[in-house]
C-alpha cells in the first residue's frame, strides 16, 4: 500500500493525494494549484497518474484548492464515483460553475484553452454520491470509509480511510483543512480516536491565532474605528464560509446596537449564491446558531445590509458616502469586484484594509497587507495607503496549539504523520513540534513524494 503526494506538499493549495490499496487507486481531494505563477502553471500539465484507473475520489470540502480540477479529471477520463457530503457537493456546484467562468476569462485573455468547460462540470456533478457524516462506507474489499466532521467550513470533512492488502491493513485519516473551533456556525472538528497514519493540515503550524475569544472584539474596534473616522472599511473575503461568519457576526452587532448603523455591502455574486446554499443545509450548523434561527432571527438579514449581485449595483456603492463597510471577494484578491475597490480606496489613510482570511505568499493582498507602498491592480500601479490589519482568530484553519492538542488526543502507536497544506516553513515548523513535543513521527513530504504504507 502506498500513498503519493501530488499536491498540497509544501504549498498551501492543489491538495491531492492518490493512495494504492489492493488492486485500488483512489485520490483524496483534487485541487488547483493557485498562488504564484510557477504553481498556477502546475494546473495545465498532465496528472501525474492516469485518470481512467482512478476508482473514486474523497472531497475533503469545496474550497477550489481541494476540487477545483475535479472536471478536468472527468475531461481526462475519470469515471468513477466521487464521495463528500451533501452540502460539499452543492457548494461546489455552485463554486465549480463561477470557477469556469472566471477561468474561460482569464484563459482566453492568455490564449490558451481552459483547463475544462461547462459540460464537464456537468459530467463531473453526475458522478457525485453524497453520505452524511459518520457513517461507514464499504466501497470494495480494498477501502472502506467513514467522512467525519472537520469544522472547517459548511460540509467540509476529514477522510477516515480502512485499507486492506491481503492480509496488510491500515488505516489513515486525511484531515482536509482542519477547522478553529469555536466558530460563529460550524461544530468543532470530530475526534478521531485511533490511527495509523494521519494527513494533516498545517497551513498554520509555525504560528497560533488571537485569542479567539477577543476576535470579535477586534472585529468590532476596527468597524467603530473605521466609521468613527468616515472611512470605507475593505474586507476582501472569501465568498464561502468566511462572508457567512462575517454576516452572522455583523447581525449581532447591528441588531444589538454595538456599531453605528452604516451601508453594509456584500458584493459579490459568489457570496450571494453560497449563502442561498447555506439556508439550505442549516441542520449542518451548530446548535448556537441554529438556536439564534429558530428563535426568529435571520442571521443573513438586518437593517443596512445590501446584497449587489448586478454590476449596476456594485458600480453604484462608490455614488454611497463613507463611512460604508464593503465586503468583497475574492479573498486573497486575486480577482473579483474587491479589485475595483480597491483601486479606488487604498491611497486614503482613512480608509481600512481587513484581512479576515489567510494570504497566500505573492498574492496581491498579502502585498497590501504587508505594506507595499505601490500594487499593481489590473496593469496600473496604485499608491497603498490605507491601514491594514489581520485578525487571525477568524481563520477557519486551525493553528499549531490546537493542531498538536489534535494530533495528541489520538491513541497511541500513530506510526506517521504527514505535514501537509503548507507553506514549507510552517509545515517543517509543525514537523518538528509533533516529534519533539509529542514523540511521533513526522514528515513533510515533498511533490511528487511516494509512501510506503
Amino acid at each position: 500500500m502506498q500513498l503519493f503526494f501530488y499536491g498540497g506538499a509544501k504549498v498551501v493549495t492543489g491538495s491531492n493525494y492518490l493512495i494504492k490499496a489492493g488492486k485500488s487507486q483512489v485520490l483524496v481531494d483534487c485541487g488547483l494549484f493557485q498562488g504564484p505563477p510557477e504553481l498556477i502553471e502546475l494546473n495545465s500539465l498532465p496528472f501525474p497518474y492516469d485518470p481512467k484507473t482512478i476508482d473514486c475520489v474523497f472531497i475533503t470540502h469545496s474550497h477550489l484548492d481541494h476540487c477545483g480540477r475535479l472536471a478536468k479529471l472527468v475531461k481526462n477520463g475519470f469515471r468513477g464515483k466521487i464521495f463528500c457530503t451533501p452540502p460539499t457537493r452543492d457548494l461546489m456546484e455552485v463554486a465549480l460553475a463561477d470557477a469556469v467562468h472566471l477561468m474561460e476569462e482569464e484563459y482566453q485573455e492568455r490564449g490558451v484553452l481552459p483547463l475544462y468547460g461547462i459540460d464537464d462540470l456537468k459530467s463531473m456533478l453526475e458522478l457525485v454520491e453524497t453520505h452524511p457524516y459518520e457513517t461507514r462506507i464499504k466501497f470494495n474489499q480494498d477501502i472502506e470509509f467513514t467522512l467525519r466532521d472537520s469544522g472547517h467550513i459548511l460540509g467540509s470533512s476529514m477522510i477516515e480511510l480502512y485499507l486492506s492488502e491481503g492480509k496488510n491493513k491500515a488505516k489513515i485519516v486525511f484531515t482536509g483543512d482542519l477547522g478553529n473551533p469555536p466558530t460563529p456556525l460550524l461544530n468543532p472538528p470530530a475526534k478521531i480516536d485511533k490511527t495509523d497514519y494521519l494527513v494533516i493540515d498545517s497551513a498554520y503550524g509555525d504560528r497560533v491565532h488571537e485569542d479567539r475569544d477577543i476576535r470579535k472584539q477586534l472585529l468590532q474596534k476596527a468597524i467603530s474605528d473605521a466609521i468613527n473616522r468616515k472611512g470605507i472599511l475593505l474586507v476582501p473575503s472569501f465568498a464561502l464560509e468566511r462572508t457567512q461568519e462575517l454576516l452572522y457576526e455583523l447581525n449581532d452587532f447591528v441588531e444589538n446596537k454595538k456599531i453605528s448603523r452604516v451601508p453594509i455591502f456584500i458584493d459579490s455574486p459568489l457570496a450571494i449564491r453560497i449563502t442561498d446554499v447555506y439556508k439550505k443545509h442549516q441542520d449542518y450548523f451548530n446548535k448556537e446558531a441554529q438556536y439564534v434561527i429558530k428563535s426568529g432571527d435571520d442571521i443573513f438579514a438586518f437593517p443596512g445590509l445590501e446584497f449587489t449581485p448586478s454590476r449596476e449595483q456594485s458600480k453604484a456603492i462608490n455614488k454611497v458616502k463613507a463611512p460604508k463597510i464593503i465586503v468583497a471577494g475574492s479573498g486573497m484578491s486575486t480577482g473579483g469586484r474587491i479589485l475595483y475597490h480597491e483601486k479606488l480606496y487604498l491611497a486614503n489613510p482613512n480608509n481600512m484594509f481587513l484581512i479576515i482570511g489567510f494570504q497566500v505568499e505573492g498574492t496581491l493582498g498579502r502585498k497590501i497587507l504587508e505594506g507595499m507602498p505601490i500594487v499593481r491592480i489590473m496593469g496600473e500601479d496604485i499608491k497603498n495607503k490605507i491601514e491594514s490589519r489581520a485578525i487571525g482568530g477568524y481563520s477557519a484553519h486551525a493553528d499549531q496549539k490546537q493542531i498538536l492538542e489534535f494530533i495528541d488526543k489520538i491513541k497511541k502507536p500513530l506510526k506517521m504523520v504527514f505535514t501537509v497544506q503548507a507553506e514549507k516553513k510552517s509545515a517543517e515548523v509543525l514537523k518538528k513540534k509533533i516529534i519533539n513535543d509529542l514523540g511521533i513521527s513526522a514528515r513533510s513530504p515533498s511533490y511528487e513524494e511516494v509512501y510506503d504504507l
